[in-house]
Formats: structure tokens, C-alpha cells, sequence
């Protein structure tokens, strides 16, 4: 008995850039090449400190993986990861820690505070327990969940994907970005 071969007829094709198109050609602005080059090839870092690494953890196995989305390398060292995902709760002695590795990544540079406790402290209301990542660094997606589940850290990355897909090449040389570099006192 032979079985039928069954095709994925709900492919979803990235749409690519504005731009002219002819025979033979594609010409588009170098800012939507770069864009879509980044958005596509995110490098995470994973920084998780309790039980929201366990659902990053599940989000990196083979039923959610995350790989599709143009993360298939994981990196555990700053210097080659462009995506800092902070996981968990920062105790105020890490929070140094955590300042040095996201000033060792190199730009651009994007930060996910995954789950209520690297957002804002979660249910840890004391005295040792950062009130939040962005007191020391900048956050650009917050994940909201305690822990979150798997789809919502993908859909995190997602909102990371759209936001690296339209930034411009000159943002960061902007003043708006330099002001907030500085409220942070990086420079």
C-alpha cells in the first residue's frame, strides 16, 4: 500500500525588499539589503538565570526551534552575538555582570528581557533583586510571562526581527540614540 505524497502548500515567502525590478535585475537601497540580511541571521546570546532558561531551553528544542527564524547559532561569548536575551532574575550583584556583557557585544546590539522578572522584578520585591534590566542596560523587547511560554519568547524574536528588518544604518549615529547611550553612561 502506497502512501500519497503530500506537499506543504502553506510555505510563507519572505517579501522582499521595495525596490525596481527588470530581466534580469533587482535594485533596492542598500539600507533594505542590510536589513534584511540582519533580520534573517541573529545571533542570540542567551543569558538565564532561572526558570525562564528552562522555557528558553524548550523554545531551542526541535518542536518550537527557534532556528527557523535565522537563529541557528546560539553563541555563549558577547563578542560574536548581536542579541542579548536576559532570562530570569538579576540579583543586584549581577547587574554589573550583566552591564559588561552587553558593553563586550559588538554594534548593533538588540535586548530581549524575557519573563517578569528580568522585565521587572517579578515577584522578587526585595532588596537584592534588580527592579527591572533596563535600570542598567537598554531593553528593546520585553517578554511578559512568568516563566513565559515558548510561543510567546518566538513571538519576542519576531518583534526583535522587525525591529532590526527597519532600523536604518544611521540610527545609531543619531542623537536621540547617543542621549540614551548616555542616560545609561555608556559611551
Amino acid at each position: 500500500m502506497s502512501r500519497p505524497v503530500q506537499f506543504n502548500d502553506k510555505v510563507k515567502l519572505v517579501e522582499i525588499p521595495e525596490g525596481y525590478t527588470g530581466e534580469g535585475f533587482f535594485a533596492t537601497s542598500f539600507d533594505k539589503v542590510i536589513g534584511a540580511a540582519r533580520k534573517n541571521s541573529i545571533w542570540p546570546l542567551p543569558f538565564a538565570t532561572s526558570c525562564c532558561g528552562i522555557e528558553f531551553m524548550a523554545t531551542m528544542a526541535s518542536h518550537y526551534d527557534i532556528s527557523r527564524f535565522g537563529s541557528e547559532r546560539i553563541g555563549f561569548t558577547p563578542r560574536q552575538c548581536d542579541l542579548l536575551m536576559v532570562m530570569g532574575t538579576i540579583a543586584k550583584k549581577m547587574a554589573p555582570v550583566l552591564r559588561q556583557v552587553y558593553l563586550q557585544m559588538a554594534e548593533p546590539r538588540w535586548v530581549i528581557a524575557v519573563g517578569a522578572c528580568a522585565s521587572s522584578g517579578g515577584i522578587f520585591d526585595t532588596y537584592s533583586v534588580l527592579q527591572g534590566i533596563d535600570q542598567v542596560i537598554p531593553v528593546d523587547v520585553y517578554v511578559p510571562g512568568c516563566p513565559p511560554r515558548p510561543e510567546a519568547i518566538i513571538d519576542g524574536f519576531m518583534r526583535i526581527q522587525e525591529l532590526v528588518g527597519q532600523e536604518s544604518l544611521r540610527r545609531r549615529h543619531s542623537d536621540r540614540y547617543q542621549e540614551l547611550m548616555t542616560s545609561y553612561g555608556i559611551q
